[in-house]
Parts: structure tokens; C-alpha cells; sequence
């Protein structure tokens, strides 16, 4: 599991970037209108930060602050630790661990070719308990 790497688990995973400038309105309606918790955050292709669903929660929510007016640049974490894509999986989660964070962009040239996350880990690991759980399901309709 932890020794797939990663340029496999990004292959068919999309990822957005916005530019430093964008408001958190934009943002976050961007992020819930693909589904992600995170987006990558480039200004001339360059990765300068990352903005996630918690940024906006801690950052600006509980700050009281106006997400109309409030610019991406202002909330994100800058400079976040990177990977590149021929890194094992299991490297990925090793930084995310040491530094309490949930996803790593992964970086090529300083520019962004995708993210990984806490959730990537669960792939197939998930998909084989699901499995499992539905073969205990038809086993005990069959037992009776």
C-alpha cells in the first residue's frame, strides 16, 4: 500500500488551482461545486500555497471575516512541504504525519501535477473491505 507511488494514485485524480488573488467566495464555491476539500494554489503556474476546507473554517469563519473580500492569499498556508510524483505513497503520509497536515501537492519543476491526501491511503484498502463486508452479506442470506 504505502510503497504504490504516487505518480499512480494522481493519474486519475483531478485538482484545481486558483491564483493567490482569488476571493475565499470564489474559492470555496469552486471547491464545493467540484467536490474537494483542498485546493492548489499557483500564481504563474508556480505553487505558492495551499487553502483548505479548514483554512476557510478557522481562518475566515471563525474570524468573522468577509469571504467577498477576503483574498485566497490572505488564509492559505504558504509555501507547503511538496513531493514529487516518483515518491512512494508511504512518504507522503510519513511528512503528513510529522507535520499534523492532511494533503501534499505534488510538485514537477515547481509546478503543481497533483495532490495526495490522507484519504489516497484508504484506496484500496477501502474497496477490500467493502468487499468483504458484501461477501459476509451474501453469506448470511445464504445461512440464513
Amino acid at each position: 500500500m504505502s510503497h504504490r507511488p504516487i505518480s499512480t494514485i494522481i493519474r486519475n485524480h483531478r485538482f484545481l488551482t486558483v491564483p493567490s488573488g482569488t476571493t475565499i467566495y470564489d474559492a470555496a464555491r469552486l471547491m464545493k461545486h467540484n467536490g474537494m476539500d483542498a485546493l492548489l494554489v499557483a500564481d504563474q503556474r508556480r505553487l505558492v500555497g495551499v487553502l483548505t476546507e479548514r483554512d476557510i473554517v478557522f481562518r475566515v469563519t471563525a474570524e468573522a471575516l468577509d469571504a467577498a473580500a477576503t483574498l485566497v492569499a490572505e488564509v492559505m498556508t504558504p509555501g507547503p512541504q511538496t513531493i514529487s510524483p516518483d515518491k512512494p505513497l508511504g512518504h507522503a503520509l510519513h511528512m503528513m504525519y510529522e507535520g499534523g497536515f492532511r494533503h501534499v501537492p505534488v510538485v514537477e519543476n515547481g509546478r503543481p501535477v497533483g495532490m495526495v491526501s490522507t484519504r489516497d491511503a484508504l484506496g484500496p484498502e477501502l474497496k477490500a473491505f467493502v468487499s468483504e463486508m458484501d461477501e459476509r452479506e451474501h453469506l448470511a442470506e445464504i445461512l440464513g
